[in-house]
């Protein structure tokens, strides 16, 4: 059998990748990606970097001196999926982590494209060669910007292209597994922040800033931000491939509760060391000064939308995870300190 990760050159696919290969060394993992991991290892210039990947200031999943777990194919979903270099079998599974995800960041269309055209073509290459296995990542995005809480079983109200996008994506999946429903097995996971080693994300900015003195809470310490450790994501993925025999199965992942902002900072402060005092900035002063530093080129990401952002919650219920059996390997602050262990204890990247 093959187990096929469409989009594993980034962040989840290779912790997945490295997961597999430790639990069955001679496991046939397959990155079907548009980045080359090699090439991109082995690049030191971040223009070069951003102009391949689309990501500022990237930092690679991989620790130094390790290779990636995974064999490297040259693959976009956007187009039909055909002519790989090993047979696919009824047996293989495959994660559809492909995606254009950061938010905001890309224009409304690359998203659509991306996003829905992946999931039909990767559901099409499903049909075509019998598999019955897919787990497909997709976001809270669905859910819609709200401080209400949001169980699975909530109404998806979207309003981004993102999140329209990954419910439609949701759609498509589902509708694959609806055609054979005795047979076929689809796990949909909605993450909250993602965070680990190679993130580039929410956690790695929030890092930095603490420690360069440059992070004030915006207008609020309350804001709830669900959110799970790379590593402990993957593993529940493979713990539900394990225990789900047919249907379709959703789950919110994130720690239960959710963590605030706050606890998220102090969390952070206390298991790298760092000692930065966090001021909280009121919202009639952080707006006006994100809009002048967003007319200046937005330095450090700060924007109007991406404060906005900062201070809506992520309200997501893990109730469900909690309770399907699966057993979390990590808390919130040991999962931080594995995190900083892959760093060599020296920072949070």
């Amino acid at each position: 059998m093959n187990y096929i990760i469409t989009g594993g050159t980034g962040f989840i696919g290779t912790h997945l990748a490295n997961l597999i290969k430790e639990q069955d060394e001679n496991a046939q993992v397959w990155n079907l990606d548009i980045v080359d991991p090699e090439k991109l290892d082995h690049m030191t210039d971040l223009k070069e970097i951003e102009e391949y990947t689309t990501i500022k200031q990237w930092k690679s999943p991989v620790k130094d001196g390790e290779r990636r777990k995974s064999t490297f194919v040259y693959c976009d979903v956007r187009k039909p999926i055909e002519n790989l270099p090993f047979t696919p079998t009824p047996d293989d599974i495959i994660f559809n982590f492909a995606a254009v995800h950061r938010t905001p960041g890309h224009p409304d269309h690359a998203y659509f494209e991306t996003n829905i055209r992946g999931a039909e073509n990767v559901c099409a290459f499903a049909e075509k060669h019998g598999i019955k296995k897919i787990v497909f990542t997709s976001s809270i995005a669905p859910y819609g910007a709200a401080e209400e809480l949001k169980e699975e079983t909530t109404l998806p109200t979207p309003n981004t292209p993102y999140g329209i996008s990954k419910l439609v994506a949701e759609k498509i999946h589902t509708i694959w597994q609806a055609k054979n429903e005795k047979e076929r097995q689809l796990t949909i996971v909605r993450p909250g922040v993602v965070f680990g080693k190679g993130e580039n994300g929410n956690f790695t900015r929030l890092y930095w800033a603490i420690k360069g003195h440059k992070f004030a809470y915006p207008g609020r310490k309350d804001t709830i931000k669900a959110c799970i450790y790379v590593k402990e994501l993957v593993r529940f993925m493979l713990y539900r491939l394990e225990n789900h025999d047919e249907g379709v199965e959703l789950y919110n992942c994130c720690f239960e509760p959710a963590y605030t902002i706050q606890h998220i900072v102090e969390s952070m402060k206390k298991v790298t060391g760092l000692t930065s005092a966090v001021l909280d900035i009121p919202n009639w002063v952080i707006m006006p000064a994100a809009t002048v530093i967003g007319a200046l080129g937005a330095p450090m990401g700060i924007c109007p939308a991406r404060v906005k952002k900062l201070q809506i919650s992520t309200n997501i219920c893990g109730k469900k995870l909690k309770n399907s059996g699966y057993q979390f390997k990590w808390t919130f602050e040991e999962a931080l300190n594995d995190w900083f262990e892959d760093n060599d204890r020296l920072y949070l990247k």
